[in-house]
């Protein structure tokens, strides 16, 4: 099977990079070939930020640069990552005019919210959800700018308006059941949006888990819980070594708590690989994130890759991954006394831990390995083609 990929790059890397990079290398591993249409948000450097909205709604460039593709290679199907900003919605249109199939992974909620998160002043936020966004205007939510923001609007609404997201992509994948859900209630047609999660390739392999610590790995800002994560560590002292890997917003915080706590100690840079023997050498994975997490948080099939069970927020995707007291345990969001008790209570027992790690590796082997999820790629591409064969 012949499948162009086309993906709009984000400036610094980030998970969805990932998964198209996974996707690549796993399509090709089982003989697909695979062409890639890739933009990088490093081109808005220079642009106005009316050209940028202009191509936000509508970039006739991807249009005539996709249809071009389209019409040399003939792909038996287009699946499209992020469109956002430089590609556009109107690449689908482009596609669809060559009769190529459309297929659309939901990596975030930005057909239906402003800032792609559900998500305001530290709580999740589903004002918007299937209404006019006008809220996430008012409210500045993408970038703290109502100008950027209502260009982001404008073009949820015009291809709500004009029908895009329901008539110009074929098939919609959603990465977990909670956000299929959210896309049905947000207006996206049920019948068209299956579920396949992210998985991991090559797999690193399991950890021996013998590290003693717990660990958080993810970006340093509000929305991940990055807050209640330190509170929940003043809460236990210096009783459980944390280990935190990532950068971002909330950094100057947690360079404060290190002074404050020597059982915490903060990993800036770290290679790829060495993030994976990090989590592979924890007792567990902290994920306090205070938003949906998107889509699917990537990290938590890189723990139960690892053999390493996940403490996280009871919420979101997180609340369907988890299921306590087998691979994971779950808190009450923002609640920093219910994490604290939650991994005190997993450090008091070794045996509960050896447990969780198997159950965190089974779980994986079942459902986050590249094998199950190019079977499940090739039966949603297999189903849209007879589909549009009909």
């Amino acid at each position: 099977m012949h499948i162009l990929l086309a993906h709009n790059h984000y400036k610094l890397p980030g998970g969805e990079d990932q998964c198209v990079a996974a996707e690549t290398a796993m399509l090709r591993a089982h003989g697909h070939r695979v062409t890639l249409y890739c933009l990088s948000n490093e081109a808005t450097e220079g642009m106005g930020r009316l050209q940028i909205a202009d191509r936000m709604i509508w970039s006739q460039q991807a249009y005539l640069e996709i249809q071009r593709l389209v019409r040399v290679d003939r792909p038996d199907v287009v699946h499209f990552h992020n469109t956002f900003p430089l590609i556009s919605p109107a690449a689908y249109y482009a596609v669809r005019a060559e009769g190529v199939p459309v297929v659309q992974t939901l990596h975030n909620f930005r057909l239906l919210c402003v800032n792609a998160l559900l998500f305001r002043d530290g709580r999740p936020c589903e004002d918007c959800l299937g209404k006019i966004p006008w809220r996430g205007v008012a409210r500045k939510c993408y970038r703290d700018s109502r100008a950027v923001s209502t260009a982001v609007a404008t073009m949820i609404m015009a291809h709500r308006a004009s029908g895009t997201w329901r008539n110009a992509v074929d098939t919609y994948i959603a990465l977990s059941e909670f956000s299929r859900r959210k896309f049905i209630e947000g207006g996206l047609p049920a019948d068209r949006i299956a579920v396949k999660s992210n998985f991991l390739f090559p797999e690193p392999g399991a950890g021996a888990g013998d590290g003693g610590y717990a660990v958080y790995v993810g970006r340093l800002s509000a929305e991940k819980g990055v807050e209640t994560l330190l509170k929940a560590w003043r809460v236990l002292g210096n009783a459980v070594p944390l280990k935190i890997a990532g950068d971002g917003p909330l950094a100057p915080t947690v360079v404060e708590a290190t002074a404050q706590n020597p059982a915490i100690e903060w990993l800036r840079d770290l290679a790829h690989e060495k993030v994976y023997d990090l989590i592979g050498a924890a007792a567990c994975l902290i994920l306090p994130s205070e938003c949906y997490e998107g889509a699917l948080p990537r990290v938590v099939i890189e723990a139960f890759a690892k053999g390493t069970p996940v403490v996280t927020s009871g919420h979101g995707a997180m609340a369907d991954m988890i299921d306590d007291g087998s691979n994971g345990l779950r808190f009450v969001p923002g609640n920093a006394e219910d994490l604290a008790a939650k991994v005190r209570c997993l450090f008091s027992d070794r045996f509960a831990v050896k447990r969780m790690r198997r159950a965190s590796r089974d779980t994986f082997d079942r459902n986050f390995t590249a094998e199950a999820n190019h079977e499940a790629l090739m039966t949603i591409y297999g189903r849209l083609q007879r589909a549009c064969a009909a």
